[in-house]
């Protein structure tokens, strides 16, 4: 499955042109993260098909679009504003390199020396906070002002080959997606246990009253009739009915990983941000004055995260 990917996900690959055994491997890892039992979905091949191909054709252009690797590296530490503002220091760099497990490891391969590669996730933080500015002869205190700075930094995928980090970075992006597919079943089917939970715990009252023609207290001490009963169980009849009946759930479940995967920029996407701070961390509305303008890329996803990543390069 691994050499497959390699295959579906190589850098000379283009877009739209995966042999069919590829696309066949890439659909049963689709199925194989998600949901092993839509295999019984009449033509769930067929099915996932199309939405597999975009898919693929999303993750490759997701990560081929990332720039050239930035240097992590103490002596261009000074020189290289993405650096002042990704590390609060240069000894703070070089404690990451040191201490970073992915590089660690690298490092206890027998032959591993040049150049490692991987990409450098942080958390951006942007906080109010109060500072000196100059105007014109006046030192201003207690100004009003956003600092900036970058926290939580990994490092994911780290090997000793651009190409292959790019290449890991596309299957992590494919399994990403599928992890997201896989929630969104899984709370479909606790949506749906606790659904046919209160349905069942309903009915049974229902058949007391018909049987039995009184009325019990609920739990709050609400007093409720039949007419109440019936439309509670009306309403979730409703809401099992737009889950998918009993015997169509598994028609939901392959339609969330198809529109997962065909929708695939929707749920992980990048995007260019810029932002302009000083030497001291200081959010700027204009590169001036010792104040740059550092061209950030961010990734998110469907779920909320949002990260800021930046391929990397460190020497061994």
């Amino acid at each position: 499955m691994l050499r497959f990917f390699k295959s579906i996900f190589g850098s000379k690959r283009k877009l739209g042109g995966v042999p069919e055994s590829l696309v066949k491997a890439a659909i049963e890892r689709a199925v194989d993260g998600t949901d092993p039992w839509i295999r019984a979905v009449s033509s769930h091949k067929k099915k996932l098909r199309p939405a597999v191909l975009h898919a693929i054709d999303h993750v490759i252009s997701l990560v081929d679009q990332a720039g050239p690797p930035v240097t992590l590296n103490r002596k261009s530490y000074d020189s290289d504003p993405l650096l002042r503002s990704f590390f609060i220091s240069a000894a703070e760099l070089e404690r990451f390199l040191e201490k970073d497990p992915a590089l660690a490891q690298l490092r206890q391969r027998k032959g591993a020396e040049g150049t490692a590669y991987g990409l450098l996730l942080m958390e951006k933080r942007e906080r109010a906070t109060l500072g000196a500015e100059v105007s014109g002869e006046v030192v201003l205190r207690d100004v009003p002002q956003v600092s900036v700075s970058f926290e939580s930094h990994r490092l994911l995928d780290v090997s000793l080959a651009e190409d292959e980090t790019r290449y890991q970075l596309k299957r992590r992006a494919y399994d990403h997606l599928l992890e997201i597919a896989l929630g969104m079943i899984t709370e479909t089917k606790t949506r749906r246990g606790r659904l046919e939970k209160h349905r069942a715990l309903l009915q049974s009252k229902l058949s007391l009253l018909h049987r039995g023609g009184w009325g019990f207290d609920e739990n709050d001490g609400e007093k409720m009739d039949v007419g109440e009963l019936e439309g509670k169980l009306a309403q979730i009849e409703a809401q099992l009915l737009e889950i998918g009946k009993e015997d169509k759930v598994l028609d939901v479940y392959l339609a969330l990983v198809a529109d997962v995967l065909g929708r695939a920029e929707r749920h992980i996407w990048t995007v260019r941000e810029a932002v302009v701070v000083d030497r001291m961390g200081i959010k700027r509305k204009e590169a001036a004055g010792g104040a740059v303008e550092l061209p950030l890329q961010v990734m998110g996803d469907s779920q909320g995260r949002r990260r800021v990543v930046a391929l990397v390069a460190v020497a061994l």
